[in-house]
């Protein structure tokens, strides 16, 4: 009878000092200790939803920025291949094409001044070349992103400036 209180007494100690330990009591439920609740998974799947959508705006729209920038250093690397052009010939291309085959009226043509892939803005969209231009002695212009004349933001117009 003696190491029955013992025990008793032993047991009791134990789950005293579960208690004070902060310990889940022994009744929980294995779900309750080891698995995560219903809430707690959607509450983890809109968060990185919400960072997958911040993290993929930025790297779509960095793509639509670099090729906007491409597209102004290309017109004014294209400007200075027309110049280079003209300060062989002593007259200014009829066209864009000019550049990368010889006219038959060109004479001093030292070309060829550009490469056909480069007539064609980041976009594929041909480069427009008019001669005269508004305000100076020819135009390049890239049409943006969509193509078309006019627009905001990057289907807005890169001109030569």
């Amino acid at each position: 009878m003696n190491a029955s209180p013992r025990k008793t007494i032993l047991s009791r100690s134990v789950s005293m000092a579960t208690l004070r330990s902060g310990s889940p009591p022994r009744f929980a439920s294995r779900a309750r200790q080891y698995g995560m609740s219903l809430l707690e998974i959607i509450i983890v799947i809109v968060l990185i939803g919400a960072v997958l959508t911040l993290v993929g705006n930025r790297v779509l729209g960095g793509a639509d920025r670099g090729k906007a920038n491409l597209a102004r250093s290309q017109i004014q690397t294209l400007a200075g291949k027309v110049e280079n052009f003209q300060l062989d010939t002593g007259a200014l291309p009829q066209r864009l094409e000019d550049l990368v085959t010889q006219p038959r009226d060109a004479s001093g043509w030292l070309g060829p001044y550009a490469k056909q892939a480069e007539l064609n803005d980041p976009w594929g969209h041909p480069i427009e070349y008019q001669v005269p231009g508004r305000d100076q002695a020819f135009d390049l212009i890239s049409l943006g992103k969509d193509g078309r004349p006019g627009g905001t933001s990057y289907d807005a117009d890169i001109q030569y400036e």
